[in-house]
């Protein structure tokens, strides 16, 4: 595929009246249950928000205008209450990988990033969830620039909605900026709207929304979600945890394991666990006994991943002969375990560099 991205006319309508986004809603990102709330108030018929949606999320319009299943003064209603909530990306960098990395304005003003990575049989969008991030993880490039606020549904759904790919895109996964389940809301909102057949249409099996392990919004979305779910464990023991990963003081790893445990997840949801390897630290012998230990009995996977250094890090990358005997090791004790291959590192598109600081 080639897309000559110079000369991509996004269909966004500019956004540069402060007033104008005051008085006005963006219908981006509103559910089909919201959408009828918006028609009643707008004076329209109920069925009036189904063809709402269908413009929102099935075509590539760029104006409530171009609504033509919609009558004149409908329009005129909507366009007196409502925007379409469309962003166009700011700018774009693209890896030597293919990975394309692209820079996003919040209707804020504030600023996230989202990375395009294609493959041969996928093309998978790693989408932000959030500017900046709370959790400070040591690895974490978006971490480090602190937390700047939650996306709304509609900023979520405009990664996707507003790149040159849109139409290519086969895989969504939640592990952009941010922790998805300390948005949980608009997340499931947005998880809502890209699977319902109302919306994009996406199958659950091709979603993945990560976590560090927010215990109590991890079961909701299991419950309410039927998307794939990835952890972020990075050591199987406490203390190492917490020195990578503040979180592992109010969720330990151990807590989190046990609540998958007590799920009935099916063959249809994969739960994986995402382990950074450093050298010298989480990639020793002892750690895949304990790891086999703690996930004994929870079907899952594994995901080693590199790490990416990132300016003024401890932390160093397992040498890759290390890493693939570690894989070999965990797949003979009976866990299915990959590596994850790296993709967009000369852009800082890389898992773990999102960042705008």
């Amino acid at each position: 595929m080639s897309i000559n991205l110079k000369h991509f006319v996004l269909i966004t309508k500019s956004l540069k009246d402060e007033k104008y986004l005051m008085d006005k809603e963006p219908l981006l990102g509103k559910t089909l249950e919201e959408l009828r709330e918006v028609a009643g108030e707008s004076g329209l018929p109920a069925y009036a928000a189904g063809q709402i949606a269908g413009w929102l999320y099935k075509k590539h319009i760029s104006s409530i205008d171009q609504m033509t299943n919609l009558s004149k003064e409908s329009r005129k209603l909507l366009n007196d209450r409502y925007f379409m909530g469309l962003t166009a990306f700011r700018s774009v960098s693209e890896s030597a990988d293919g990975t394309r990395k692209y820079l996003f304005p919040t209707l804020r003003k504030e600023l996230i990033e989202t990375a395009y990575i294609p493959e041969k049989k996928r093309n998978t969008l790693c989408l932000s969830t959030q500017v900046g991030c709370k959790r400070g993880c040591l690895f974490c490039m978006t971490g480090r620039q602190g937390f700047r606020g939650n996306l709304t549904a509609g900023e979520i759904i405009n990664q996707l909605r507003s790149i040159p790919e849109r139409d290519q895109v086969t895989n969504l996964v939640f592990m952009g900026m941010g922790e998805p389940l300390d948005n949980l809301k608009e997340v499931m909102k947005s998880l809502e709207i890209l699977t319902s057949s109302y919306g994009f249409g996406i199958s659950p099996r091709r979603i993945t929304v990560s976590t560090i392990g927010i215990v109590p919004a991890m079961r909701e979305l299991l419950d309410k979600s039927n998307c794939h779910l990835a952890v972020s464990m990075n050591s199987p023991f406490e203390s190492e945890r917490r020195y990578l990963m503040p979180v592992e003081n109010v969720y330990p790893i151990a807590s989190v394991i046990d609540e998958l445990k007590g799920y009935d997840t099916g063959r249809q949801r994969r739960i994986s666990f995402e382990y950074i390897l450093f050298k010298g630290l989480n990639d020793t012998p002892g750690h895949i006994r304990e790891m086999t230990k703690i996930l004994n009995g929870l079907r899952c996977r594994i995901n080693l991943i590199r790490f990416h250094a990132i300016p003024g890090s401890p932390l160093k990358c397992t040498d890759n002969g290390t890493i693939e005997q570690f894989k070999e090791a965990l797949n003979k004790k009976g866990i299915l375990t990959t590596i994850r291959q790296s993709r967009g590192e000369d852009i800082y598109a890389a898992c773990g560099m999102l960042s705008t600081k």
